[in-house]
């Protein structure tokens, strides 16, 4: 069973005024919780690991998980927020974003938690700000510490300026999670972020030495790239209408840790030794399935179906 770990929150989005307010539109998400999602989604027994409010928008969240199939018995309910973050118009037109998460549930999972995980994990996914805030932070590094010698362990920086708005936590976890991290992927975005200058290739590099299996950078529009010591690929994004690009990363993620697994390449071993045939693939795979959620609006990942 894939476990999957950090958050789960509310976007709520301005939907017009009305004679005495404003209407708001509220809606599942959180990276992790879109990673867990899409997992289910192509047919992967998964868990997600966090805290939930035991309030009505934490309801609706579990609501989702139960629905999609992701098995709820590692999330933890709390007397506590759910996290909002705000998306409207200023007064001039502009994009204005807020976010709501001081003492919020999901960043207050606490290490008592870690009883609750399967004794046998098929691969741990973390990243986000769940990384960055505490307690979550520091119970997903006790939780990290104690797996990556046996388990392979998948890491996205899912950087959120929003959240933390100092890159240093950022940039000190992804130096930690190095050394103990299987399957690393990270944006182009969030690579400039974390090591500006620093081109794709020359991160995997650096990366690959410090210990990491395999790295991935996604780049959008241009599709992604890859390596491991065994071989690298370039895959270019595929032609197509996009509609916007919510969930994209996740979708890519969850896909990517489905092709691992179907084709038994999901172990520390055989990640680290793909061979670029295999990486080809396997990004392949993984731009297919972002292009399908680009193609809608929202964060709707695939289903298993969907894809060849």
């Amino acid at each position: 069973m894939f476990v999957v770990c950090g958050e789960a929150l509310m976007d709520v989005f301005a939907a017009g005024d009305t004679p005495t307010g404003t209407t708001l539109d509220a809606r599942v998400g959180g990276s992790p919780f879109n990673v867990a999602v899409g997992l289910a989604r192509l047919a992967q027994p998964v868990a997600f690991f966090s805290a939930v409010s035991s309030g009505f928008l934490g309801e609706r969240l579990m609501q989702t998980l139960r629905a999609e199939g992701v098995d709820c018995a590692t999330v933890t309910r709390l007397d506590a927020p759910t996290t909002l973050g705000l998306v409207g118009l200023d007064a001039k037109g502009v994009p204005s974003y807020s976010f709501y998460g001081d003492n919020c549930a999901d960043r207050l999972l606490g290490a008592d938690a870690l009883g609750l995980l399967p004794a046998r994990i098929s691969a741990l996914q973390v990243g986000s700000y769940a990384t960055v805030v505490q307690p979550i932070a520091g119970t997903l590094r006790t939780l990290v510490e104690r797996e990556h010698r046996r388990t392979p362990v998948c890491y996205d920086p899912n950087v959120r300026l929003n959240v933390e708005p100092s890159l240093a936590p950022w940039r000190e976890m992804l130096l930690w999670m190095l050394p103990r991290t299987h399957l690393l992927k990270i944006s182009e975005e969030d690579l400039h972020l974390l090591r500006p200058g620093t081109e794709p290739a020359q991160f995997a590099g650096e990366a690959l030495a410090a210990g990491v299996g395999l790295v991935v950078v996604t780049r959008g529009a241009d599709g992604a790239a890859a390596w491991t010591r065994k071989g690298e690929a370039v895959v270019p994004a595929q032609a197509l209408t996009v509609i916007d690009t919510v969930g994209a990363g996740d979708t890519f993620q969850a896909a990517l840790l489905t092709w691992l697994a179907e084709h038994a390449c999901l172990g520390i071993e055989p990640i680290a030794n793909l061979s670029s045939a295999q990486l080809h693939d396997a990004v392949g795979f993984a731009v297919a399935a972002a292009a399908i959620t680009c193609s809608r609006r929202g964060a709707d990942l695939p289903r298993r179906n969907e894809l060849a």
